[in-house]
């Protein structure tokens, strides 16, 4: 029988939010239909998720093993460094702008654009460092948008703590992993910070809140070395099918 392959193809969304045209990394799964609904994989770091992350070639190789789901991904690049920090830190100056515009315009563009499962439980937010942190704010702040996140390695200083023990639902589900060897970690502001003890934190949290939690220390640092390979059991965690359709 002859391999089918997946679509890769990028749109754009001019954004009023954070008043710019924003590029979109899609990805459609083999025999993408439009007689059937799709989960969507939101990405933060869109651009390293496709290029670092091999993120649609290691999809398709788990749909194939029929160990996922069929799925839409969507990625989205930051146009620089200093961008993504104003986008996805908790005191970013572009922070809320940006919240906004995955809830208020990327979502209701997906859902316009492609045949998608438009419920929350249908949506799965990824990043990492400071793109898994966005992830998790994204979540907590709209809760009727989004429920589910995977977290490789995120920020979490005061006010993200701050912002779980306010606003964790208890629908929520995530996947958070943080290496072991992430306790001197060079930020983009020229910083060294230590990731390791409040992702520990932020576990003490979260496992006392929500149910559906994965959380797992690896022996690692704070590089796609690691997160590659941890993303195939990430996406099986989040898109294993109940029942197997085509």
């Amino acid at each position: 029988m002859k391999k089918l392959y997946g679509k890769t193809m990028e749109k754009q969304i001019t954004s009023r939010f954070l008043k710019t045209d924003i590029p979109i990394l899609l990805y459609l799964p083999p025999n993408y239909s439009d007689l059937y609904s799709y989960d969507v994989l939101i990405a933060q770091d869109g651009k390293d998720y496709f290029q670092l992350g091999r993120i649609a070639r290691q999809t398709e190789e788990l749909i194939e093993q029929n160990k996922i789901k069929d799925i839409i991904i969507a990625g989205i690049p930051y146009p620089s460094v200093e961008k993504r920090r104003e986008w996805y830190h908790p005191n970013g100056t572009f922070h809320k702008q940006y919240l906004r515009f995955l809830a208020e315009e990327l979502v209701p563009f997906l859902d316009k654009e492609f045949q998608t499962q438009p419920v929350n439980t249908g949506r799965v937010l990824v990043g990492d460092s400071l793109g898994a942190t966005v992830s998790l704010i994204a979540a907590l702040e709209y809760p009727h948008t989004f429920t589910n996140a995977i977290l490789q390695s995120p920020f979490v200083n005061e006010d993200v703590l701050h912002t779980v023990t306010n606003k964790i639902q208890t629908q929520l589900q995530l996947y958070h992993v943080i290496g072991l060897q992430e306790t001197e970690v060079q930020t983009t502001n020229g910083r060294t910070v230590d990731f390791l003890q409040p992702n520990r934190k932020l576990n003490q949290l979260l496992s006392n809140r929500i149910s559906h939690y994965y959380y797992e220390e690896f022996n690692g640092d704070h590089t796609w070395k690691y997160w590659q390979p941890d993303l195939k059991k990430a996406l099986v965690h989040m898109f294993a099918p109940s029942v197997k359709t085509k």
